[in-house]
This record gives structure tokens, sequence and C-alpha cells, in this order.
């Protein structure tokens, strides 16, 4: 069984981008291998160094992530800020890693321009933390977006870079979870390609009817098909992408059908889509809601997940230091 470890932002509810694009694949990821899962709270204060309420933020993105199926029982949840091992490899692995490498980093230019009065140095070692959030636990597989590939590369070289300083076989080159055709993109409700949360176009899982009702008959339509078997523009190709995994398969035939000889009227379809997504979502609100309640076992799930971090991480820290040279 391999060891996996993926890193979950600790700001945000959930929306159905999430869901479909990586969580069900994370449900079934933990019964196949040893996982770890974090909340970066550390991560956050890159671009949010004064977060009012980053406890609260962070409990309430694990309640989210229990309610859609993980399962503290089989997978490793916790914070990222309980476990100062992680802290102490994120030094080490700063004193092997240059200053070109990191400034040379995308993901760390795109940030120079988006905030150009915060550029702080955690921003220009958030690969090197990364890495540690990895390497602490000796992990054989990252599930990562498109915007991570450029750290889990920096990753392995400096997993590498460690064994071939120290003359040791010690970290091993993660490599990338592929999902494969697993991995479902859910676009959004404005016409773009992606769901998100600073895109403004998405459905929480925590919407109450009325909002996810409310944001479906807003969105973005055209003036409907004129001719037989038109192709969709991308507004209408969403929201029937959308109603493919939320929709039983009669309702989505039912509406491709009147699409293509023209009859389609998007109000009834936007209705459908809605009742739908409610009907989806309902079942996962309840028990995010249902969790929001028991904040003593929300807890005693942390201190669990914190404790079997630490022991991995610790056992990872003390090789590391007996490596060095540091007394363990």
């Amino acid at each position: 069984m391999e060891t996996v470890v993926s890193g979950i932002r600790s700001t945000g509810n959930l929306h159905l981008g999430n869901y479909f694009g990586a969580l069900k694949n994370f449900v079934k990821m933990q019964s196949e291998n040893h996982c770890f899962f974090f909340i970066a709270d550390y991560h956050a204060l890159t671009t949010h160094p004064t977060s009012a309420n980053i406890k609260n933020s962070a409990k309430q993105v694990i309640i989210e992530y229990l309610a859609a199926g993980l399962n503290p029982e089989i997978a490793t949840l916790y914070l990222q800020s309980d476990v100062p091992e992680v802290i102490e490899l994120y030094l080490f692995l700063n004193m092997n890693a240059y200053l070109g490498e990191l400034q040379r980093c995308t993901s760390f230019k795109d940030k120079v321009r988006q905030q150009p009065d915060n550029v702080n140095a955690g921003l220009l070692t958030y690969p090197t933390l990364m890495a540690a959030d990895i390497l602490i636990h000796k992990a054989h597989k990252v599930p990562v977006g498109k915007d991570q590939e450029q750290h889990l590369e920096m990753t392995r070289v400096f997993a590498t870079r460690f064994n071939r300083m120290y003359k040791v076989d010690y970290f091993t080159e993660p490599q990338a979870y592929n999902f494969g055709e697993n991995l479902i993109k859910i676009p959004g409700l404005d016409g773009s390609l992606k769901m998100g949360k600073s895109e403004g176009n998405a459905i929480y899982l925590i919407d109450p009817p009325e909002i996810i009702r409310k944001k479906v008959m807003k969105a973005k339509t055209d003036a409907g098909p004129t001719q037989a078997n038109q192709e969709k523009s991308q507004e209408i190709q969403n929201l029937f992408t959308i109603m493919q995994h939320v929709s039983k398969p009669e309702t989505l035939h039912f509406f491709e059908s009147t699409y293509a000889d023209c009859s389609i009227r998007y109000g009834d379809f936007k209705k459908q889509l809605a009742d739908d997504i409610i009907a989806f979502c309902n079942p996962l609100r309840e028990r995010i809601l249902d969790l929001s309640e028991k904040d003593s076992y929300i807890e005693e799930i942390m201190n669990k997940g914190a404790e079997k971090a630490r022991q991995s991480a610790r056992k990872t820290i003390a090789e590391v230091r007996q490596i060095i040279g540091f007394r363990s």
C-alpha cells in the first residue's frame, strides 16, 4: 500500500467543482492507499497573514470533508499547524534550496503580480513548505492540479538533492497521483470552464435550496437554438455538463432531445436543473449542519489526526536529524 499526501486549502466552503473534481476520488483513494489529508493553514498565511478566524475556517473545512465522505478511521486528517515537525523539515530543506530556483517558480511570479505589497518570504519558500508537507510522511504519490505540478517537481528536486548531499537513499521521489478518466471538471454558471470561489460562479454544498435556485436561474444562457442539432454555446454546454452529473439519465436525455429539435425552454431547463442540484446537495448539506453541532466529536477527530500525523512525522525528523548529524 502506497503513502499518499494531499493538502487541502484552509479557507472557503466546498462547491460542486471540488466535490466532483477531486473529493469523490479522495474517498475512493483512501481505501486503496495510506492517506494523509492535511488542512494547509500555514500556507494560508502567505496571502492572509492576519486571518482573524483561521481556526474556525480550518475546522469548517474538516467538517465539510467529513460530510462528503473522508473517513478519519481510514485516512489521517489533520491540521498542518498541529505537526511542528513539518516546520523543522521546512527549515532543513530551505538550507538547501536556492534563491534563483525559488524566484523562477511560476506561482511565486504570479503572486508577486497579484499582491505586490505583500511579497513575503513565505511566498518565496512556498515550494519548500509544500515539499516538507509531502516528504515528512515519505509520500509515494501526491494528487495535484495543473497549477501545482511545478511544486511537485521541485519536491522531487529537494528530495534527490538531500539524498545526494548526505549520500543516502532516504527520500523517494513522489509522483503525481493520476486519477485518469475519473477526474471530472465542473464548469461555472457564468459560461467559464471552471467553477470556483474566486470566479464567483459556484454552487456550494452548504447552500440552502433557495440560494441554489436563485443562482441557477441567473445562470448565463444564450438566445436558444435556431436549427436542429445546433452546436451548443459554452454557456449552455456548461449547464448540460452539470446536469449530466446531478440528474437522472432520462432527464438529461429529455432536455438533450428538446435542444436538438429547438423546442427547449430554458426556464424549464433551469428549474429542473436547480431541483436536481438541490436533491443532490441536500444530504451533504444536512451532514454538514449535523457535524457543525458536534464540537467535541470534531475536536476528537482533529486530536487523533494530529497524533497519527505526528507519529509519522517524528520518525522522519529523527532519521533526518541523524542523517544530517544533529542529536535526535
